[in-house]
C-alpha cells in the first residue's frame, strides 16, 4: 500500500527524512536514495555531509535548488542550529529564513536553547527567546517561511515550548515535535500534542532505548523504528485522529551517532513500520 493510500482520505500524511542520516553523502545522492526508497520530502540538515551554512555563496544556494528541483522531493524544513536563549540569535535566524525561502521550505527549524530552572533568570531568558522570534516574524510572513521550536535541549519538554509559544501569539511560529525528547523527559504523547496541538509545525520521528546500567541514567541508544521504546506509533495516531496538516520526517542521526544502522537499512525500515501503522490507523 502507497503512503498516500495508507493515510486515507483527507490524512494528508506525507513522510520526508533527514539529511542528518547521510553524513558521507551527496545532496543528490542522498535525495535519489531517499525517492527510491519512497519518500516524498526532505527535511534538510546536511548539505553534501555539511551542516548548512546560511552565509553560503549565491552560487552555491542556486545549486542546492537546482539539486532539489531535479530531485522532485521539496525541502520541508531547513534545520538551523539557532539557539533562542543565545546573545542576538536574530541575523542568523533571518539569515536562514531567506535560504529556507529560496529552496521553497515552508519551515526553519530552530533550538530553545539554555534556560535556567526557574526564577528571574528562567523568565528573563524566555522573554529574551520570545524577543527573538518576534523580530523575524514580519520577515517570516513576507517570505512564507514559519518558524518551529524544536523539543530539545533545555526544551525538550513540551510544556516549556508551549511557555515559550505562548509569549508569541502568531501563526508564523511553532513547534517541532521531535518523538523522543519529550518521553526522554517524561511526557506521553497525550500530554505533548495536548501542550503543542494546532501549532505543531513538524513531526520528527526516531525511536530509542535507555542504556542499561552502569551507563548514565540519561543514556539512550538509538534504534531501529519499533524497537525502542518510544511511543511514536501514539504519537502518529495522535496525529491522525487531529487531522495534523504537516509532514512527519524521520530523523536518523547517523551524523551524531556513527555506530548506529547505515540508512541503506534504516529509512526503508522506518517507511515501512510507519505506512503499516497508518494503515491500522485508516482502517479503523
Amino acid at each position: 500500500m502507497s503512503i498516500a493510500g495508507a493515510a486515507g482520505a483527507g490524512r494528508r500524511f506525507r513522510f520526508a527524512f533527514s539529511t542528518l542520516a547521510f553524513p558521507d553523502a551527496t545532496l543528490a545522492m542522498a535525495l535519489s536514495l531517499g525517492r527510491g526508497w519512497g519518500y516524498e520530502g526532505v527535511e534538510l540538515r546536511l548539505i553534501d555531509g555539511e551542516l548548512i551554512d546560511p552565509s553560503m555563496p549565491a552560487g552555491e544556494r542556486a545549486r542546492v535548488r537546482r539539486t532539489l528541483a531535479r530531485s522532485g522531493l521539496p525541502a520541508v524544513a531547513v534545520d538551523s542550529s539557532i539557539r533562542l536563549t543565545d546573545d542576538d540569535p536574530g541575523p542568523g535566524l533571518r539569515r536562514f529564513l531567506e535560504l529556507a525561502s529560496d529552496w521553497s521550505s515552508p519551515l526553519v527549524r530552530v533550538f530553545g536553547g539554555a534556560l535556567a530552572a526557574d526564577g528571574p533568570d528562567r523568565r528573563r531568558q524566555l522573554r529574551a527567546a520570545a524577543r527573538a522570534l518576534e523580530s523575524c516574524l514580519a520577515l517570516a510572513e513576507r517570505l512564507g517561511v514559519a518558524i518551529g521550536v524544536e523539543t530539545h535541549d533545555a526544551f525538550s519538554a513540551s510544556s516549556v515550548v508551549a511557555e515559550l509559544l505562548g509569549l508569541v501569539d502568531s501563526a508564523w511560529a511553532g513547534a517541532v515535535w521531535d518523538s523522543h525528547h519529550p518521553h526522554r523527559m517524561g511526557e506521553s504523547p497525550a500530554e505533548v500534542y495536548q501542550n503543542l496541538g494546532g501549532r505543531i509545525l513538524l513531526a520528527q520521528v526516531k525511536d530509542a532505548r535507555r542504556v542499561p546500567r552502569p551507563a548514565p541514567p540519561d543514556d539512550w541508544q538509538l534504534v531501529l523504528l519499533g524497537e525502542g521504546e518510544v511511543p511514536v506509533r501514539e504519537m502518529l495516531g495522535l496525529l491522525v485522529a487531529g487531522g495534523y496538516p504537516h509532514w512527519i520526517s524521520v530523523e536518523w542521526e547517523k551524523r551524531w551517532h556513527p555506530e548506529i544502522e547505515p540508512p541503506e537499512a534504516a529509512l526503508p525500515q522506518h517507511l515501512g513500520l510507519l505506512a503499516e501503522w497508518l494503515s491500522v490507523s485508516s482502517d479503523g
